[in-house]
C-alpha cells in the first residue's frame, strides 16, 4: 500500500487524509499542534458559503483598501511596514485582476461541488458539528453595493449557484431579529453553516479508528524529496512515497524546501463567539446565517447557545496577536444589529488565512512527481475543502496507483 504524508491537520489536511484513505493509501498526518484544527480551522465564521465565492481581485477592492488604511476600525488593516513577501503578493494580486470573473465562476463551481463530499464525510463518520441548512442571507445598505451584488449573482449562476434577490421587507422577513437600515438582500437557500472545529476533530477521530496515523505535537523540522521517496523529519525521521502539503501559512516554507513556489500570505481574520446563556439572548440572536456586505462581517448560529461573528482582514505577516481594536468592531456590530443579545460573555479569536494572490487554492502536483499541494484556500477553506481534497487525491491516484478501498464514489474535478 503506497504511503502518503499529509502536512497539516486543519480542515484541508484532514479532508485530504480522508480522500486518500478511501482510495486505499496508507496515510500519516503531521501537525505541530497536539490536536486537529487548533489554528485557522479553530473558530472561523462557520459558513459553508458558495454565495461568498467572489474573489477579491478588483480595482474597487484596491481603492477601498487604500481608504480603509486611514480608518482604524475598517474591515481591512494593512501594516505599512514593507517586506518582500507582502510586496510580491500584492503585485501578483494586481496582476490577477483580469482573471476576476473566471476565478469567481470557478470558485463557485468548486464550492457547489464540495457540498456532497462534505455531507458524505459527516454521514460516514457520524459527526455532530452543529450543522444547519438554514441558508445564507447577504444584506446591503447602499445602492452601489446592491447593484454590484446583482452582477456577482450572474457570475455565481455560471458556477452553478442560484440565489434570489430580496426587497428590504423580504430581507427582514427572512431574519426578523435583524435591526438596521437595510436596502435589500440576496438569499442562498442551498448554503449552510456548521462548526469547523467540531467537524475536523470528529473526522480526524474517525480516521484514527480506521488506521490513519496522526503524528501530533511535534513540528516538522524538515522535508525533502528524491527519486525514491519523501523524507519527513519531525519527532523522528520517516520515509513516504509522496507528500501533500496542506499546512496553511507554513505551506510556503515547505514548498520552498520541495522546490516549488507557493506564495501564500497570512491574512489574519478575527471572530468572536457570543455565548447565549439566557432565553432572551437565544431568542434575539439570528438563526439564519448572515453576511453584511458593507462591514464584511459574517455570522453563524452554532447550536442553541452560541453565536459566531467573524470578519476583518489584517495584513501583518505571521502575527497571531488578538488586537482589542480589531475585536471591538465585531462586538459593536452585534450590539447594533442585535441589541437584545447579551455581549457580556464574548470569546475573541484570530487565525491566519493562507491566501494565494489570485484567491484560488493551490491544488495538484508540484514540480517533483512525489509532491502535491492542497493549500491556499483563504477565507473559503471550510467551503471548498471536500472538493479540493477529492481533486488532489484524484491527481495522486493517477500518478501513484493503488487498489481502491472503500465504497464512496469519487468525483474528479477540473483543476483550479
Amino acid at each position: 500500500m503506497p504511503s502518503i504524508a499529509v502536512l497539516g491537520a486543519g480542515i484541508t489536511g484532514v479532508t485530504t487524509a480522508y480522500s486518500l484513505y478511501t482510495r486505499g493509501y496508507d496515510v500519516t498526518v503531521f501537525d505541530r499542534q497536539r490536536y486537529a484544527a487548533m489554528e485557522t480551522s479553530f473558530a472561523n465564521g462557520g459558513q459553508l458559503s458558495a454565495s461568498n465565492a467572489e474573489v477579491w481581485n478588483q480595482w474597487s477592492t484596491v481603492l477601498k483598501g487604500i481608504k480603509w488604511m486611514l480608518q482604524h476600525d475598517a474591515p481591512l488593516s494593512v501594516n505599512p511596514r514593507p517586506g518582500w513577501h507582502k510586496i510580491s503578493w500584492m503585485a501578483e494580486f494586481l496582476a490577477n485582476i483580469p482573471k476576476y470573473k473566471n476565478n469567481t465562476v470557478e470558485t463557485a463551481r468548486l464550492a457547489v461541488a464540495a457540498r456532497a463530499g462534505l455531507s458524505e464525510m459527516a454521514d460516514r463518520a457520524g459527526i455532530d458539528f452543529d450543522f444547519t441548512p438554514a441558508g445564507i442571507l447577504h444584506f446591503y445598505k447602499t445602492e452601489k453595493d446592491f447593484a454590484h451584488a446583482r452582477k456577482v449573482t450572474g457570475l455565481l449562476a455560471q458556477g452553478g449557484l442560484a440565489r434570489r434577490e430580496l426587497t428590504a421587507e423580504e430581507t427582514l422577513a427572512k431574519e426578523p431579529t435583524l435591526r438596521g437600515d437595510i436596502l435589500g438582500g440576496f438569499w442562498t437557500e442551498s448554503d449552510s453553516t456548521g462548526d469547523i472545529h467540531k467537524f475536523t476533530v470528529g473526522l480526524a477521530g474517525w480516521l484514527r479508528q480506521q488506521g490513519v496515523q496522526f503524528e501530533m505535537g511535534h513540528a516538522v523540522d524538515d522535508v525533502s524529496v528524491d527519486a525514491n521517496g519523501v523524507t519527513i523529519c519531525a519527532r523522528d525521521e520517516q520515509r513516504f512515497d509522496a507528500v501533500v502539503v496542506s499546512a496553511g501559512v507554513a505551506s510556503r516554507s515547505f514548498a520552498k524546501k520541495l522546490g516549488d513556489r507557493v506564495n501564500v500570505y497570512p491574512v489574519k481574520g478575527y471572530s468572536i463567539t457570543v455565548n447565549l446563556p439566557d432565553a432572551v439572548s437565544q431568542a434575539a440572536a439570528p438563526t439564519v446565517s448572515l453576511l453584511d456586505d458593507k462591514a464584511k462581517i459574517v455570522t453563524s448560529r452554532l447550536g442553541a447557545d452560541r453565536f459566531r461573528i467573524a470578519g476583518t482582514a489584517e495584513f501583518n505577516g505571521e502575527n497571531r496577536d488578538i488586537r482589542a481594536d480589531r475585536v471591538k468592531p465585531l462586538v459593536d456590530w452585534c450590539e447594533t444589529h442585535f441589541p437584545d443579545v447579551s455581549t457580556e460573555n464574548v470569546v475573541p479569536w484570530a487565525g491566519l488565512r493562507p491566501m494565494m494572490p489570485n484567491m484560488m487554492p493551490r491544488v495538484g502536483a508540484g514540480r517533483h512527481e512525489r509532491v502535491f499541494y492542497n493549500t491556499g484556500h483563504g477565507h473559503l477553506g471550510w467551503t471548498l475543502s471536500a472538493a479540493t481534497a477529492d481533486l488532489v487525491a484524484s491527481t495522486i491516484h493517477s500518478r501513484i496507483s493503488t487498489p481502491y478501498k472503500g465504497s464512496i464514489q469519487q468525483h474528479t474535478l477540473k483543476s483550479a
